[in-house]
């Protein structure tokens, strides 16, 4: 497994990395034993004051870090800063937060003198971290266990090397120490042997499915907790609206963030058929006006995809796709010239026996659906393995309420969609993982809530 940083933009290879040894590995696992030890005793205003520094480090060298990642995976720079500013938020406000809810738990004293519940933590911890959003999760898994006094191991995808690096250094410099925090640029191979290893007490995995599944086998054949978050097929459903253009253009904007490839990002427009040729039209409209190019320009709207092969893999889907049926109203192609780039597409006519129907797309394209009812709309945004998240859209909204309850979705929402806050929960159910980040859930994934009874005398 190689770390560097090519430029998918450009196609140029700007920077490699020195990968881990085997010997690194058992190294780290030391180090990071070593540093837990310490770690976990260290005063909790201590820990709260580095989660501040390094919020204002991300606010400080936000141009810096944007332009890291814009060479690094392709993200335009305002999508860059707004994940920065989301980023120092996650680091607030577990420093406003996450002290009180550390605090030990008065319970019924059930027959004793006191019952009390702690919430501790558990030790060295590995986040294996994805690229689409380089800063955003590692956040999500770092802030609250280090504030619980875990120690973190971060392996982070090969083509996030830089960021990653600099992210390590961020953490330093405000004050965790050396070995609380490391980074490791480690093979697959080497990532299985530390979740076998028993100082490595659970695993963090945002990624693909085929990554959760073997991740999850191998921490559960040692009997550690994983959480994953994994991919998404998210439905949008639109019921109704005074304004198809603008509900139109909305919805263009939110597949197309980050040149599609978010898990959250509403991937399939349920639409009621009376809206369905509106919306359909003003989609293509609004996704053809918007600029493909050069993440460093202001004036882009969609980059590149991560990299070649992430590209030639999205324009397979929707070939496929046409070959078995579907209507493409627009894009879909690579697009000539150096990068990773492609014309953002429209598809409709796609039925569940063609191979998009059921895959999640990750990447520039959006899928239309007709629908007569609420109680078709329903099953159809059901009908995949995935469960991330979901919304509805009307100007009734106990309407789009009751149908958002049965979405089968772990974040359910109405009226927006994609909506990611530091109090809110994040996570998914079926294929698109298990376990919570973010809020109060998020610190409480790697915690041992542990029970002191005293009798009474």
């Amino acid at each position: 497994m190689s770390y560097v940083t090519e430029n998918p933009a450009t196609g140029t290879v700007e920077r490699t990395f020195d990968t881990m040894s085997d010997a690194d590995v058992q190294d780290v696992l030391a180090r990071s034993a070593a540093a837990y030890a310490q770690w976990r005793l260290s005063p909790i205003d201590e820990r709260v004051r580095m989660l501040r520094d390094t919020a204002q480090a991300y606010r400080d060298r936000a141009d810096e870090l944007a332009a890291i990642i814009a060479r690094e995976m392709g993200k335009p720079l305002n999508q860059a800063q707004g994940e920065l500013a989301l980023t120092a938020m996650i680091y607030d406000w577990y420093a406003e937060h996450g002290p009180a809810l550390l605090e030990t738990e008065e319970l019924a004293p059930q027959g004793a003198a006191s019952s009390t519940v702690t919430r501790e933590s558990v030790g060295p911890l590995l986040g294996i971290m994805p690229w689409n959003f380089p800063y955003y999760q590692v956040a999500r898994f770092a802030a609250p266990n280090l504030l619980l006094g875990n120690t973190i191991v971060l392996k982070h995808a090969p083509i996030c090397a830089a960021s990653s690096q600099v992210m390590e250094e961020i953490a330093h410099a405000a004050g965790v120490p050396r070995d609380a925090y490391i980074n490791v640029y480690a093979s697959n191979e080497q990532a299985a042997t530390m979740i076998a290893d028993k100082r490595i007490q659970g695993v963090s995995l945002t990624g693909s499915g085929r990554a959760g599944a073997a991740v999850a086998q191998t921490a559960a054949a040692h009997l550690k907790k994983s959480v994953l978050e994994l991919g998404g097929s998210d439905a949008f459903i639109l019921l109704d609206t005074p304004d198809v253009a603008a509900t139109a253009a909305g919805a263009a904007a939110r597949r197309m963030m980050n040149c599609g490839q978010a898990c959250n990002s509403p991937k399939r427009f349920i639409v009621h058929e009376d809206l369905y040729d509106g919306f359909v039209a003003n989609l293509t409209a609004a996704v053809e006006a918007m600029a493909v190019g050069d993440p460093t320009d202001p004036g882009t709207a969609i980059g590149p995809l991560s990299s070649v092969a992430a590209r030639d893999q999205v324009v397979g889907q929707v070939q496929r796709a046409v070959a078995q049926g579907a209507t493409l109203h627009t894009g879909g192609a690579a697009l000539e010239g150096p990068g990773a780039f492609m014309a953002p597409a429209v598809l409709t006519g796609v039925t569940p026996d063609m191979d998009v129907y059921s895959e999640e797309v990750f990447g520039p394209v959006a899928m239309v659906y007709s629908v007569s009812s609420d109680e078709e709309a329903v099953a159809l945004a059901n009908d995949v393995d995935y469960g991330l998240s979901g919304s509805v859209w009307s100007s009734d909204v106990e309407r789009a309420s009751a149908i958002a309850d049965r979405l089968d979705v772990g974040m359910a929402m109405v009226n927006e969609h994609g909506t990611s806050l530091p109090g809110l929960p994040f996570g998914g159910v079926k294929a698109s993982g298990y376990g919570r980040e973010l809020g109060p859930w998020g610190l409480g994934e790697f915690a041992n809530l542990r029970l002191r009874r005293i009798a009474k005398s």
